[in-house]
């Protein structure tokens, strides 16, 4: 069996981790713009939240752009927040599907 991903598998995950960049970014964007927004109503305060708001979601959106980088290059350790998704839990389904498609054999050759 060949070693590493096809072409087909390496193309699947350069478009999952593209779409979760997207998805996170925009998430990180929204909620700290919306948040100032809300804030800025409640309190009186009109564009000065706001601004703040804006300005913790380009910094954020720029960590996560940098964390990216940082997990495509194979010098750079992975940052605080790649290495707590790794730990996050596989579904069952996908365990399964993946002791059956070849796991054993990544297993076997960590050892």
């Amino acid at each position: 069996m060949a070693k590493g991903p096809t072409p087909d598998q390496q193309d699947l995950r350069v478009i999952g981790v593209a779409t979760g960049l997207g998805c996170s970014i925009v998430a990180a964007l929204v909620l700290c713009i919306g948040g100032g927004v809300w804030l800025d109503r409640r309190f009186g305060t009109m564009p000065v939240l706001t601004l703040i708001g804006v300005a913790l979601g380009l910094a954020a959106a720029a960590y996560q752009l940098w964390e990216l980088a940082k997990l495509g290059s194979k010098t750079e350790q992975a940052g605080p927040l790649s290495r707590q998704l790794a730990r996050l839990p596989v579904p069952r389904a996908a365990r399964s599907r993946g002791e059956r498609g070849g796991m054993r054999e990544i297993e076997r050759d960590e050892e």
